[in-house]
């Protein structure tokens, strides 16, 4: 199974609409290294993760699949982008000290892509993958929320949305991992940004593909009322993190 590209088509919605990660994630990350050199950002999209580590190291190499998620990106003077499978780089060996994947694993083929981290990582080079699941607001919105994820737009999800739901618990990881704290995504949103959040599913766009309307609209009416002007947003994010050459 190759690297799924499911965001190009709308790759302008998905960079204004996700949320950041935060701080806590890339301290802890950070924390574990002891050079600051190299490092890859796998399946980069619109360039999150790599504009953060290009605050930290000289060199960012920053892949994916998708041209047009690479369009979204802000270019950085350290930060080198470029259009390649998880599975297939041009990156030297031996070459970086960390690897970072943020929210895509679960598209990734592992077995391929184990093997190029291995093959690119340094001596002392660590792996940190992660995901977030789905958000909790209130008790009322949250019931609205949850109809529209299993209901109305249950059935178009890919097979690998599982994998995130499981928190990669299921995935292999063969490396010298440890145990990861939990953080946690916080955000203050409008209903609109809510709204534009859902649209960017790939699961959402796969219902207005086949249905030529967003379904959106109709959870929108139904939790405006609930709503007010803001409300905070909780995304529970989980790691795995290892270690990629055994020490």
């Amino acid at each position: 199974m190759a690297e799924k590209d499911y965001f190009s088509g709308h790759a302008q919605l998905y960079a204004k609409f996700r949320p950041t990660y935060p701080d806590e994630l890339y301290r802890f990350i950070f924390g574990h290294l002891k050079s600051f050199d190299s490092a890859w950002d796998c399946a980069t999209g619109n360039g999150q993760v790599a504009r953060v580590l290009s605050t930290q190291f000289d060199k960012v190499y920053a892949t994916d699949i998708s041209q047009q998620q690479l369009d979204q990106a802000e270019q950085n003077n350290n930060i080198l982008y470029s259009l390649q499978p998880a599975e297939k780089t041009t990156l030297p060996d031996k070459s970086v000290d960390l690897i970072t994947v943020a929210q895509a694993l679960h598209w990734i083929n592992t077995t391929g892509f184990y093997k190029e981290v291995k093959r690119i990582a340094k001596a002392n080079a660590w792996l940190a993958v992660w995901g977030y699941a789905n958000c909790t607001i209130n008790p009322v919105i949250d019931q609205y929320f949850q109809k529209f994820y299993n209901q109305t737009v249950g059935a178009y999800w890919d097979e690998a949305r599982k994998l995130v739901e499981d928190e990669y618990r299921s995935l292999s990881f063969p490396f010298e991992e440890i145990i990861t704290p939990k953080f946690f995504i916080r955000v203050e949103w409008t209903a609109e940004q809510f709204a534009g959040y859902l649209t960017s599913w790939s699961a959402t766009q796969k219902f207005i593909k086949e249905n030529g309307f967003n379904p959106v609209s109709e959870i929108l009416h139904e939790i405006a009322p609930h709503w007010g002007s803001n409300k905070p947003v909780t995304f529970p994010l989980f790691l795995r993190m290892g270690k990629i050459h055994a020490s």
